[in-house]
Formats: C-alpha cells, structure tokens, sequence
C-alpha cells in the first residue's frame, strides 16, 4: 500500500523506493541474519495484509446503527479552522491543520508528522514532522499521489513527546498495527487524524493531470496543487516555460479526479474496507451532502471516534483554533454515499479473490457479509463478484512475481499468528 511503516519501524534494514507502475513499495536492503525477523514482522504490521479492527464491544457510547458501515462514531461536527489562512490553504476548512496547530501550541505535542510536496520535485511526496504554523502552511490540502507518512515512525518512537499522526485510513491502520508490536510507540502517538480517502492515484496519474494541463516535461513543473486555495479548489500546474516565462493552469476538482486521477489507483485501494479512518481518534472528509457555491471558503465534516478524539477536540473549540457546530450522524452517510457503496461491495471482492486463490487483505472485528446483503442490489452483488475477476485478469495479477512473494509472506505470517 505504500504506507512506509515497515522502513518506519526498521532504518537501515528498509527503505521504499519507486516501482515500474509508478507507486512507493518497500524494499529489503539488509542482508543480515536480522532479515527474515524484519520481513516477518513487516507483514505482520502492514495494512495491506491484515488489520485487526475494534469490535462494537470495545467501543463505547458509539452510534450502533452506524458501526457496521462506518466503524466507532461517538459524534459528527461540521466546521473550520479558526485561522482563516489556514481555512483558505486547507482542502476543506483547514481543520485537519488547526487541530494539529493546537496540540503542538497548547497540547504539548512536539510536531505532526504528514505529508508535503517535495521542493525539489513538486509531483512527487515526501514525510515530514512539522513543528510550527509555517511548516503546516507548507503541507497544507491534500496529496492525490502515493505517500510513505509512516517512514518516520522510529523518529516517533525515539522522540521526548508525542506526535499528531496525520494520514489515510492505511496509514493510521499502519500505526496501529506497528504499536501492537511496538508499545512503545502508542505513548507517542498523541492524536490519530485520518483523511477520508477513495484510494491513491500513481504518480503515473499526476503526469496524465500535468499533460491535461499542458505541462509534458515533469521536470519544469514548480507546483502542482490538488486542493485547497478555496473549498474543494481547483487542481493547479505551475511550470517554467521557454525565454523565463512560467505557465498556470488549473481544472476543477471533480474533472481532475472523476476523469483523471481515480483512473489509475493502486489495486490494494479497490479491496479497501476503511476509506473513513475508522482506526483514529478523529476522521476529516467533505461535506459532500449539500452544494458547494463558488464562493463557499469551506468547512470539513469531522467524526469522533475514541474518547480521547472527543477530549481534545473539545480542548480546540475552547481554544479557538477550530470553529464547529455538532451535527446529526445522519450527515455521514449523507456526505459519503459512494464510500457507502465501495463498503458494501467488499464482502463480494474478498470473496472472488480466495475463489481465485489470489492473495486478500484479512480483516477482523467487522460484518462485512451483512453490509454487501443490506446495502446493495442483485446486479451489484453480482457486479462485486464479476468485477473483481475482471480486474485480476486486466491487472494480470494472476502471473505476477510480487503477488507471489507478498501470498507466500502473508500465509507464512498467519501460520505464525
């Protein structure tokens, strides 16, 4: 999945390099007697293999009616950042940045460890531990490309104090996995912010998005933007030009991903059952339920998943660093229908895959049978079934060597569980 969790929790021994389908996969660099205890424990803490969710049991005062299709949700806000330059640059509201702002002002927290564009190559993502206002300006909206956040988790781990974790629903799924075998880390996880996510396009997808905006030579692109300057915002190309001149362009949100980016996500995304955050102590996405005017400088739905979520969120308002008003949960499902929908489909995916004998993505603690039986209808049950094969054979997943080594790993490491 490209989390960087394994080369987080082994410098030295991992690092995460560029494959030829233009995604971040992990590599083995070691060749110690240490290297069969590193892939071992790697599988066992990657997302893309296994991910060990919280029963309704173990959660309390959640919205039961909810817990299937969306996971642990004790509330639903709607609001902004309360420092309008960060409401501006972030994708929708800046709260995911306010909230991070005041747990390292006010919460005792020493950064947020995200993701930014890389100055150098503006396309491609890069790690980084934040630690003020102007280095969560720098990283602020969203990045519609593959990212590794977790490669830093040993700087986590070895830190005096905690850090706001910042990532996709795989990458706080990573975290969580790496502090169960890794206590150590949970004391340094202050606070889990999970972005809602509808999978990661490759970096072969933002050279289609720079071609669409005439900009063929990556290496004169100076910026590329996918969101924020406004709610949703536009998705942006600067580039440097003959005789010194610099070329703009943008196209709107819903062209460049509906008709651009969402082509080429990695297959893990398409067997994706958390596209929510449901292993964090708060989850941001799009209030996608109403209009969004041009004008609208945006505002982000924010879900409270765990006590402590509620505890610190509570702590911002009072603050002032975010501006929110509690919603119905209702709103959830009503901003997010096509994420309603990918859910209900995963029963049939995951199904389709062990009928073929291909590897699949082992999750526990949820009832994925009734979603698919409840939520959609016979075409589309038959869909998730007839789809998936399609898939593997188009991907030709079936013949290829890293499926292989990554089935071998996952079945060596379940036999070891």
């Amino acid at each position: 999945m490209g989390c960087g969790a394994c080369a987080g929790l082994h410098p030295g021994h991992i690092e995460m390099v560029e494959t030829v389908d233009h995604a971040w996969r992990p590599r083995c660099i070691t060749k110690d007697s240490r290297q069969g205890q590193v892939a071992e424990q790697s599988v066992r803490i990657c997302p893309g293999s296994q991910t060990h969710y919280r029963p309704e049991e173990d959660c309390e005062a959640v919205d039961t009616t909810l817990f299937d299709e969306w996971g642990p949700v004790l509330e639903v806000w709607e609001g902004h950042a309360g420092d309008d330059e960060l409401r501006y640059r972030g994708s929708s509201g800046g709260l995911v940045n306010a909230l991070a702002l005041y747990c390292i002002e006010k919460g005792g927290m020493r950064g947020a460890l995200h993701v930014k564009a890389r100055k150098d190559i503006p396309f491609l993502n890069e790690s980084s531990i934040s630690c003020d206002r102007s280095a969560l300006l720098e990283g602020s909206g969203s990045r519609y490309a593959p990212a590794s956040p977790c490669d830093r988790l040993h700087e986590v781990e070895e830190g005096q104090n905690p850090v706001v974790l910042i990532g996709k629903p795989c990458d706080i799924a990573a975290a969580h996995n790496a502090a169960r075998e890794r206590p150590g880390l949970n004391d340094k996880l202050g606070l889990t912010i999970g972005i809602f996510c509808a999978g990661v396009p490759s970096i072969a997808a933002s050279f289609d998005l720079m071609r669409h905006l005439d900009s063929e030579d990556p290496s004169s692109v100076q910026e590329l933007r996918y969101r924020g300057q406004g709610w949703p915002g536009n998705m942006t190309v600067v580039a440097s030009k003959e005789g010194g001149e610099t070329h703009r362009a943008s196209v709107s949100y819903e062209t460049g991903w509906g008709e651009i980016l969402q082509k080429k996500r990695q297959w893990r995304c398409h067997v994706c059952v958390d596209h929510t955050g449901e292993l964090a102590d708060l989850s941001v996405g799009d209030p996608w339920y109403r209009d969004v005017s041009p004008e609208d400088p945006g505002k982000s739905l924010l879900v409270v998943r765990t006590r402590r979520g509620q505890r610190i969120l509570r702590e911002a308002i009072q603050a002032g660093y975010v501006v929110v008003e509690r919603r119905s949960t209702s709103i959830l499902p009503a901003s997010q229908q096509n994420l309603l929908r990918t859910r209900g489909s995963l029963w049939g995916r995951l199904a389709t895959l062990r009928l073929m004998g291909m590897p699949y993505p082992r999750y526990t603690g949820l009832k994925l049978f009734g979603v698919w039986k409840k939520r959609l209808s016979l075409r589309e049950k038959a869909q998730s079934f007839y789809g998936t094969a399609l898939r593997v054979f188009r991907k030709r997943l079936f013949i290829s060597e890293s499926w292989k080594h990554f089935n071998a790993h996952i079945h060596s490491s379940r036999r070891a569980s």
